[in-house]
Formats: C-alpha cells, sequence, structure tokens
C-alpha cells in the first residue's frame, strides 16, 4: 500500500515538474525555431510566440518623445529686387530657384526651414541632420515641453548627415542609446519628429525594421557612408532628424530620408544607425570634426561570376579592385583579387557594411581584416590611416597633416637612435603629393627646400613659403638617403 502510494506520489511530483517547466518555458515567451544559415549551416533562434505579445509602445513612446526637439533654422537666400515672386503668389517654401530675371538684381532674404532634433546628453547637446542646419545663420529649438533656445552648431558631417548642436541648458531628458546592430528584421520601432512643421510637433508613428544597411547613391560624387535601417514607420519631411526608437525606449536610429516620386511617405523612410551616430557624435562634441579611418581600397560586391571564378562558398564579402598607394591596405599586404569577409571577426556582406565597420575606428586604430586569396582564408593586421585632411590638421594621435601624409616630431630618444640632430617622421603616406612623389612610411625628412626641421610645423612653414615646387631631404627607414620634390 506504501509503495503503490510513494509510485503515485512520485508520478504526480513528476508531473507537476513538467507542467512547471513548460509554464516557466511559456512565461518566457520563446520558443526554437529552426532555419538553414549561411552555406546550408542548421542555426536555432528564438521567437516569441505568445498570442498575448501585442506591441506595447506607451512607454517607449512616452519617455522618448520628452527628448525629441522641434528645430527651426534661418538661411540666407538670393531673391530677386523686383518682379514676380512665385513664392508670394504660390506658396512655395524656402524660395525655389526661378533665377533673377531679366535686367534684375538678386539681393539677400532670409528664409524658414524645420526639421527634428533628438537629445543626447543631459546638458544640451542635440543630434540631428547635417541637411537640417546646413547653411543656417540661426537655429531655434523647441522642447517638447515648448521651452525655445536658440541653437548653435558644434560640427557636422556630411558624410554621414549627421550633425550635432547645442543649447544653454541643464538637466534635459536625454535619450539613451540602444544598439543598432541588434536590430532584428520585424522588429518594431517608433519614428517621432516634426513632420510638416511645427503643428504637428512631436508626431509618433510605429513601423517595423524592413532592411538593414541599405544603400542609396545619389548620383552627387560625393563621399557617403551609407548603412540605413528602413522601416515602414510613416516619415515626411520635417521627421529629418528625428529618433527611431525601439520598444525599449532606446535611441537606435537617426530619421534621415525618404524614398519618395511625390516628396511625401510612400511607405519606406531610412534612418542613420545609432551605433555611427554614436561615433560622429563624440568626434563632433570632442573635436568638432570627425577623425575618420580609412581602409583605402577600391571595391565591388561578389556577384556570381566573381564567385565562381574564385570558387568562393557565398556572395557575402567584397572583392578588391584596387589598393591605393601608401593606404591602410597595402601596408597590411592586401591586393587586387582579394576577397574581404570579415573586419575584426564581424561579418560584412557588402560595401555599405565595410564602410560601416571601418567608420567606428579612428586613425591609428588597429584591426584584423580576414580574407580570401587563393581559395584560402587567411587574416593580417591592419592599422587605419586618416581620411583625407587639409595640410597642418592635427589627428587624434597628433600627427600632423601634410599634403595627404601624417608628420610626427621625432623624440630625443629616437634622435639619438638614428644619430640625427633633427628630423621629423613621415608616419603614414596616405594618398596625396607626398604619396605621389614617392614618400615610404617610416622614412624621416630632415630638409625642405634646404632648410633643415625638427618639426611638423616646420615641415608646414617651408613649404608654405616655397615660391614653387617643394623638395623633400631626407633617410628613409634603413638610413638610406632619399630626396623628392612636388609642385604646389
Amino acid at each position: 500500500m506504501k509503495k503503490g502510494f510513494l509510485t503515485v506520489l512520485l508520478s504526480v511530483l513528476a508531473g507537476g515538474l513538467t507542467a512547471y517547466g513548460v509554464v516557466k518555458a511559456n512565461e518566457k515567451n520563446l520558443s526554437p525555431v529552426r532555419v538553414t544559415g549561411e552555406n546550408g549551416n542548421v542555426e536555432y533562434r528564438t521567437v516569441n510566440l505568445a498570442d498575448s505579445d501585442y506591441p506595447d509602445f506607451t512607454y517607449a513612446a512616452e519617455t522618448a518623445v520628452q527628448t525629441v526637439v522641434y528645430v527651426e533654422v534661418t538661411v540666407q537666400q538670393q531673391a530677386r529686387s523686383r518682379g514676380y515672386d512665385l513664392e508670394e503668389l504660390f506658396g512655395f517654401p524656402f524660395g525655389f530657384g526661378f533665377g533673377d530675371g531679366y535686367g534684375q538684381q538678386p539681393q539677400s532674404r532670409e528664409a524658414k526651414g524645420s526639421g527634428s532634433g533628438v537629445i543626447i546628453r543631459p546638458d544640451g547637446y542635440i543630434v540631428t541632420n547635417n541637411h537640417v542646419v546646413s547653411g543656417a545663420t540661426k537655429i531655434s529649438v523647441t522642447l517638447n515641453d515648448n521651452r525655445q533656445f536658440d541653437a548653435t552648431v558644434v560640427g557636422t558631417d556630411p558624410a554621414t548627415d549627421v550633425a550635432i548642436i547645442k543649447i544653454d541648458a541643464d538637466n534635459l531628458p536625454a535619450l539613451p542609446l540602444g544598439d543598432s546592430d541588434q536590430l532584428r528584421l520585424g522588429e518594431w520601432v517608433l519614428a517621432i519628429g516634426s513632420p510638416l512643421g511645427q503643428q504637428l510637433r512631436s508626431t509618433i508613428t510605429a513601423g517595423i525594421v524592413s532592411a538593414k544597411g541599405r544603400s542609396m547613391p545619389d548620383g552627387s560624387g560625393e563621399f557617403k557612408i551609407e548603412s540605413f535601417i528602413q522601416t515602414d514607420a510613416a516619415v515626411n519631411p520635417g521627421n529629418s532628424g528625428g529618433a527611431l526608437v525601439n520598444k525599449r525606449g532606446e535611441l537606435v536610429g537617426i530619421n534621415t530620408a525618404i524614398v519618395s516620386q511625390t516628396g511625401s511617405y510612400t511607405g519606406y523612410s531610412f534612418a542613420v544607425p545609432v551605433n555611427i551616430v554614436k561615433r560622429v557624435a563624440a568626434d563632433l562634441i570632442d573635436f568638432g570634426s570627425v577623425k575618420r579611418a580609412v581602409l583605402g581600397i577600391t571595391m565591388q560586391p561578389i556577384d556570381k561570376k566573381i564567385q565562381e571564378e574564385l570558387k568562393l562558398n557565398s556572395l557575402n564579402g567584397v572583392y578588391i579592385v584596387e589598393v591605393s598607394k601608401g593606404s591602410a591596405a597595402e601596408e597590411a599586404g592586401l591586393k587586387q583579387g582579394d576577397v574581404i569577409i570579415a573586419i575584426d571577426g564581424q561579418r560584412v556582406t557588402d560595401g555599405a557594411s565595410v564602410q560601416e565597420k571601418v567608420n567606428n575606428y579612428h586613425p591609428g586604430d588597429k584591426a584584423v581584416i580576414t580574407y580570401i586569396r587563393d581559395g584560402k582564408e587567411l587574416t593580417t593586421d591592419v592599422t587605419f590611416h586618416a581620411a583625407g585632411t587639409q595640410t597642418g590638421e592635427t589627428d587624434v594621435d597628433g600627427s600632423v597633416a601634410f599634403y595627404g601624409a601624417r608628420l610626427k616630431a621625432l623624440s630625443a630618444d629616437e634622435l639619438k637612435a638614428m644619430g640625427l640632430r633633427s628630423g621629423v617622421k613621415i608616419v603614414s603616406v596616405g594618398q596625396g603629393k607626398m604619396a605621389e612623389a614617392g614618400a615610404t612610411s617610416g622614412s624621416i625628412i630632415l630638409y625642405v627646400n634646404d632648410e633643415p626641421v625638427s618639426k611638423p610645423e616646420d615641415v608646414i612653414a617651408k613649404a608654405k613659403k616655397a615660391q614653387r615646387g617643394i623638395y623633400i631631404e631626407g633617410v628613409d627607414a634603413n638610413g638610406k638617403s632619399f630626396y623628392f620634390g612636388f609642385g604646389k
């Protein structure tokens, strides 16, 4: 009798524990789903399949809306001194370029524009789009609580269309920054901004992440870093610079663009990922400009032809078409025909993802490049160079730009070891007149136009006062003398 009772009791306990486990699993609302991943590998991903888990945006919306601001800008435009004004007749905003008319002298006048912004620090730093504040002579910011402030531009970055402005205020609500790399396709997001002007200020719309890593070449020829988050959250003119927010109320992107034949929302909107914004904003606040790293390659996507010729397992990665002379890529040993598949262990699928990854580094930072050559997967260490900057500009590592190269003064120990009294080291050649003239990294400049130099400023000063060409003498890393020249 006791034995039977014990058996029943154990059975009940086992059944209860099983039921408890099912209940706990359901409480987590996570179910494993079997999928076929890259190269046919089987993967398991968790997905929330609970019927009760409808998106609730109340927390995210009520929190984030406090941090999104209305930005009004004033710009100067050329206007006609007399004749018909089509803007006044038909109400066209911003004054479309209709021309000055026969015999009429243009005159300057003010025009208004607007956009949105997001408070990212309690002491008044606001992120917005470069195209919102570009050319502005006055910027006015209206907070969600209707307080108004004049703003100043801290810095802008046309390559990512990101700008930082600042207002004189403290203890402001700031939006936490999320991780855009963790966004999943189909994840719910909110777009918050001021579409179509002041009357629709603090509008909130919802959508899902439709795609990641989108690129939209505009044909202007300008350098762009584009790896947009595409969503179907409704965004219209005026939303530019506003917030893209996840369900946790974290900033995951800055709404930037729409694709439309009418100029209004037609189902697609694009945001700059917050992981790009973090990097750009930090540089703009600290330095006033972006200290951008470059790899120094021309690349193209992997197509079926390249895949077959190189016997690649997939179409992911980028094919190196050309390696720039004196670039970080050349110094790392990369060659034309190599296929880059990862940077610091993070897979890259196309040119946009390569640009996005490289944009996370500063000049002088190191990374491991994984690439395929002759059917073998290899790695190499790369030290990123600085993007082309103006001669005389100082980088974060203390080096000074000089016709594409980066220069540094030699320390006393370095001078003693090389048996030199003075000299300036070429840290990197980069791309420009120095590289074209034959300069090599690690070489030491001793004379510029027959005058000795001991620091980068000396090199720049001697070159600046040259009437025609710039003649440079020095020794290479092996102590062998060199000389070359180039025109100003």
